[in-house]
This record gives structure tokens, C-alpha cells and sequence, in this order.
């Protein structure tokens, strides 16, 4: 009996010192791990880790998508990247490949979604860098740079004028200016404005805007505003711009429309803010001016999603779909004629067409 009484004490004992064993190696590491979060890091545990971030992002950027729409969407975002590291000489060669038109005094070029015109912070390759490049590569390594006669803005695509000599491009710069030049847009919006056609005359000025990010953006001035059911004629700012559109509804379902439009003045950015802020139809894509308040992806319906097969957090990826369809040049001489330049629709841009089931018009 004694016996059995001793054996159980020292397996006790022997069991409660295994526990307090393991009691402790657990303390042990907890204040190890502890001691180790709180020891900084060195600089090759910083670059390791960097790069272990870096190459799980560009494996989940490399991961290829099972929806078509939602490959394109991923092939513009990359394309759009590599426009910025493209050669001066590839992205001649390109251009050169998409022109319209060329005579003795201009070439008219298809310009391509992602490409800006100017240069500006963090722009690397730009169209008025290459013009040199291009006019070597159409007249000569003895030609003039060619010279820009106006400009579109980085995600329009479509119908671009250039010319060979300053003097032409300062006449045509002024046929734009004079507004003697017939300018046709194609745009799809989001929404279906209330009036099959229209002219929105509504002025235009640059307001900062006071958000969670501090920015710039055009906005309406208008020189009415209603009061106890009345219109009201208010002064006008004298900083806003006067802005004319005329546009039409080419086509439309519930959720969207394909329209034409026909700016008769220029100031900057017109179109996009006449339809988000004046229609209430954003352009499908412009995530500047979907929303007044704030610089964030533009909010689709589920319905409109669905038809893109676009999954709602890849939304900001979505080009804008703005495309400078016709420019109609009267005589720049005495001997010379009227220019209908006629550009065709990106890629990307028909096949947004054939998702919402919009339908291209016939020609005439």
C-alpha cells in the first residue's frame, strides 16, 4: 500500500515537472518571438521581404484571368504601362502604321488610348517627344519635326492632326479656335440622357476640390439657377469658359447609350463634364468625373458589371470610352480641298458595344 502510495506521488511529481517543463518552453518562445518583432529589422531583412512582396504582386498580375472581357481589361492596364517604357522608334513605327492621312502639309495620325500628348510628371514617352522620330521616318533624316495642331486628352482616342510645317499648324490651330472645324466624338455613356438630342450651353471653370484629396477639376458655371419653382438669370463668373455641345443617342438599352457628340467650342475636358454634370451620363471609364467629391473608381450598376463581366474591384482598370470619330478640314488654300478624316473604333471600345448591346448606326 505503501508502495502504490509512493509511485503515484512520484508519477505526480513527475507529470506536474513535465507540465512546468513545457510551461516554460512556451514562455521561453513566446519571449523569444516577442524579442524578435521588437528587434528592428536589418537592411537585407527589409530587401528580402521587399522583394517577396514585389514578386507575389507580379505573380498575381501574371495570373490570366478566365473571363475575356475581364483578359482585355488586364491587357490595357499592361499595355498602357509599356507605353511608358516604349522606344521613341517603336512607338513611331506605330503611329506610323495607324495614319489617316498625308499630303504636303499634314499628316493625320489614329492616336491610341494611354498615349499623352504632352509631357508632364511621370510622363516618359509622349507624342510631342516623337515627332522629330516620325517625320525622319516619313520625309528623311533632313525633315523639320512635324508640329501639333491641337490636342486630345491621354485616354481619348482617335482622329489627330499634325503638320509639317509651324506655319500650317498655326492656320489649322486657328480653324479649331475659330471653330471652323467640324469635330465628331463617339462616347458611351453610363445612364440614358432624357431627350434623344440636345445642346447643352452650359459655361465651364476649374475648381479645387475640397475632399478627402485635394484636387482640381472643371466643373459647371452655370448663368441660371432656380429659385421657388422660377429660373433665375445669375451674373456670370468671369473666370468660366463658355462651352457649347451638341450630342445625339446613337443607340441605348436601360442601363446605357452610345451618343455622338459635337462640340462647338474646346475647353478643356468639355464633353466629360457636359455629360456627368449636365446630362447626369458619365462617360463608361471616367473615373475623374463620375463623381464631384472625390478621386475613386467609377461606380457601375450590377447590371452593367454583369455585362462586362467585370468584377466590381477591377473597375478602375476600364479605359475610358471617348473616341474622336471625324474631323471635317475646310480648304487650308485656294487650290486645296475640304478633308473628311474618318477614324474607326479601338478594339476595346466595339467590344464594350457588343457587351451592353449597343448598336454601330449604318453608314449613310
Amino acid at each position: 500500500m505503501a508502495a502504490s502510495a509512493r509511485s503515484v506521488l512520484s508519477l505526480s511529481a513527475w507529470d506536474t515537472g513535465r507540465f512546468w517543463g513545457r510551461h516554460f518552453v512556451l514562455v521561453a518562445k513566446c519571449l523569444c518571438s516577442a524579442t524578435a518583432a521588437a528587434r528592428p529589422l536589418s537592411a537585407q531583412q527589409l530587401a528580402e521581404n521587399l522583394r517577396a512582396k514585389k514578386q507575389e504582386q507580379k505573380a498575381k498580375e501574371r495570373e490570366v484571368p478566365g473571363d475575356p472581357v475581364q483578359r482585355r481589361v488586364q491587357e490595357l492596364k499592361r499595355y498602357t504601362q509599356q507605353l511608358q517604357n516604349v522606344h521613341p522608334n517603336v512607338l513611331s513605327k506605330a503611329l506610323k502604321r495607324g495614319i489617316l492621312h498625308q499630303d504636303k502639309n499634314l499628316v493625320v495620325i489614329n492616336k491610341p488610348y494611354g498615349l499623352p500628348v504632352h509631357g508632364g510628371p511621370g510622363v516618359k514617352s509622349c507624342i510631342s517627344d516623337i515627332l522629330p522620330v516620325l517625320a525622319k521616318m516619313l520625309y528623311g533624316n533632313k525633315a523639320e519635326p512635324l508640329h501639333l495642331c491641337h490636342r486630345l486628352d491621354k485616354e481619348t482616342t482617335g482622329v489627330m492632326v499634325l503638320a509639317r510645317a509651324k506655319e500650317v499648324a498655326h492656320r489649322v490651330h486657328e480653324l479649331f479656335k475659330t471653330q471652323q472645324v467640324a469635330k465628331k466624338y463617339w462616347a458611351i455613356c453610363v445612364g440614358v440622357p432624357i431627350h434623344s438630342a440636345g445642346v447643352i450651353d452650359i459655361p465651364i471653370i476649374e475648381k479645387e476640390v475640397q475632399g478627402q484629396q485635394h484636387h482640381h477639376k472643371m466643373t459647371l458655371a452655370p448663368n441660371y439657377r432656380m429659385e421657388n419653382g422660377k429660373t433665375m438669370k445669375v451674373r456670370p463668373n468671369r473666370h468660366a469658359h463658355v462651352a457649347v455641345t451638341r450630342y445625339q443617342v446613337l443607340s441605348s438599352t436601360l442601363s446605357c447609350a452610345l451618343l455622338e457628340l459635337q462640340p462647338i467650342t474646346g475647353v478643356k475636358h468639355q464633353l466629360r463634364v457636359h455629360l456627368a454634370f449636365g446630362l447626369g451620363c458619365p462617360v463608361l471609364g471616367d473615373h475623374k468625373y463620375s463623381d464631384w467629391n472625390k478621386l475613386a473608381p467609377q461606380k457601375l450598376s450590377v447590371g452593367i458589371l454583369k455585362k462586362l463581366g467585370l468584377e466590381k474591384t477591377k473597375t478602375r482598370y476600364l479605359p475610358l470610352h471617348l473616341h474622336a470619330q471625324q474631323l471635317i478640314l475646310p480648304p487650308l488654300a485656294s487650290e486645296s480641298q475640304e478633308l473628311n478624316l474618318v477614324c474607326k473604333l479601338p478594339k476595346f471600345f466595339v467590344r464594350s458595344l457588343s457587351h451592353l448591346k449597343l448598336e454601330i448606326p449604318e453608314k449613310d
